[in-house]
């Protein structure tokens, strides 16, 4: 009864929100909340939920301040030439614009933090797919799935959970399993020029001066490394365009933080922002304190530097207290559901469920087994609660037919391309929060491809003989 429950509480999610029948949040309270009396557990419904909020606090409280940090960071132009990089790559192509989103979510996914990549990644691209109209949730999956495959990383959470609970060494199961990978991203990669193509046979392909209005167009290109349309370097003198003389429609498509003139800047400090920020993902890495803790020092260190008048510093987090405000109450809500789920004991019958209804024949293949559940697996539930509660059951189960843990272990990290776009993982809200996109949509659009993308990597692993 708990398993049938614990799959219809999550179709009945799914379906209200891709239906856009609820919001996100009022789903993620309501529908759990209905369930738990469903299951006779109604009473228990404030400790289910109270747990879920307590394991999840510390996450809140860590995308709240990595919010303003790397707002901050974005703010006085600390990222701004890798934005001019991927400006002057993609000029107006939707073709390029698509790809540049799936390479530079790849390439900040290097720190081993979601949130950090889609932060970067929107900022960064935002401004050019709603000045041209291009689908914002292509740009929402594509980052999604470019951070699930790099989300690997041995720093990234799940190897480093995988072994933790198999007792392993996490770079015996990360270095076999790169050109697996390697070959996920590529398929991200063709993938992204695929929808890049398409979009640019909706769109068209333009230059920036067609797509921008002549203000906005000087605006963007000197943001884009100083030239005009033609090559000159562009003037910033009385004849660039104010703010009021742009468009109504200009502030709302994100080209400010693209202004090289903007007051927050503080070029002189751009290596001191460069260093703090270096030294707090390597601090991250490393271990040395909580990700929260860090990610509070640096923010408090970031807004007392660069904006040392309080008025500024005020100014600063109420520019970005909409972010915080939509990413916070969205993982508070979500805890109401794993609270739920894992309360009343729905996730674990469910899980109980699949593992007993593998066939005896395919225990030999157990590797393949674990790498087709953890598409589903990892979606439905938390890492922590697949890697700690399900991957040792399915290790156990491979072992008695000979297929080693480490098998077990590389095929279990195969579903993170769709793992990173599931309603618990508190990243995917930073992600269709700032990129303004409804969940639901991102949702419907994201599911099909990064499956595939996570079959792809199974099928590379498979062919390499790693799983």
């Amino acid at each position: 009864m708990l398993t049938i429950l614990g799959f219809a509480m999550i179709a009945t999610f799914l379906v209200l929100i891709m239906l856009k029948k609820m919001s996100p949040i009022a789903a993620l309270v309501l529908i759990p909340a209905l369930f738990c009396v469903f299951v006779g557990k109604g009473a228990k419904l404030g400790d289910y939920v109270i747990d879920g909020v307590t394991s999840l606090a510390p996450t809140a409280a860590m995308l709240m301040f990595a919010i303003v940090y790397f707002g901050v960071m974005i703010d006085v132009g600390l990222f701004d030439p890798i934005v001019r990089a991927i400006l002057k790559f993609c000029k107006a192509d939707p073709l390029r614009i698509v790809v540049g989103t799936a390479l530079l979510a790849a390439i900040v996914s290097l720190d081993g933090d979601g949130s950090t990549t889609f932060m970067i990644t929107v900022s960064a691209m935002y401004p050019l797919y709603k000045r041209l109209k291009m689908s914002l949730v292509v740009m929402t999956g594509v980052a999604a799935m470019a951070n699930g495959v790099m989300n690997t990383l041995p720093w990234g959470g799940p190897t480093a959970r995988a072994a933790t609970a198999l007792k392993l060494d996490a770079s015996d199961i990360f270095v076999p399993m790169i050109p697996a990978l390697a070959m996920g991203l590529v398929f991200v990669i063709a993938l992204s020029y695929v929808l890049g193509r398409r979009e640019r046979k909706r769109l068209g392909v333009l230059t920036l001066d067609e797509a921008l209005e002549p203000q906005e167009a000087e605006t963007v290109l000197v943001g884009a490394g100083g030239l005009d349309g033609k090559g000159r370097k562009a003037s910033g003198g009385s004849g660039s365009g104010t703010d009021a003389d742009l468009p109504e429609e200009s502030e709302d498509a994100g080209f400010q933080g693209l202004d090289p003139n903007r007051a927050t800047l503080r070029p002189r400090l751009y290596w001191f922002n460069a260093l703090l920020t270096v030294a707090l993902l390597t601090a991250m890495i490393m271990e040395w304190l909580p990700i929260p803790v860090l990610f509070l020092l640096g923010a408090a260190t970031a807004l007392t530097v660069n904006f040392p008048h309080i008025p500024d510093q005020k100014a600063r987090l109420a520019a970005h207290a909409e972010n915080v405000l939509n990413v916070s109450g969205m993982v508070f809500a979500a805890a109401v559901f794993t609270g739920v789920l894992q309360g009343t004991g729905m996730v674990n019958s469910m899980a109980e469920w699949l593992v007993d209804n593998i066939p005896d024949g395919m225990g030999p293949h157990m590797a393949f087994v674990t790498g087709v559940l953890s598409i589903p697996l990892t979606y439905f539930m938390s890492n922590d609660g697949f890697y700690f509660g399900i991957l040792p059951v399915l290790a156990e189960a491979g072992q008695a037919h000979g297929v080693s843990s480490l098998e077990i272990a590389r095929a279990s990290l195969i579903g993170q391309p769709l793992h990173m776009s599931s309603p618990l993982v508190p990243a995917v809200y930073v992600l269709v929060g700032m990129a303004k996109v409804e969940f639901g949509d991102h949702t419907r659009f994201v599911v099909k491809w990064a499956a595939l993308t996570s079959l792809v990597v199974l099928g590379a692993g498979i062919l390499f003989g790693i799983i």
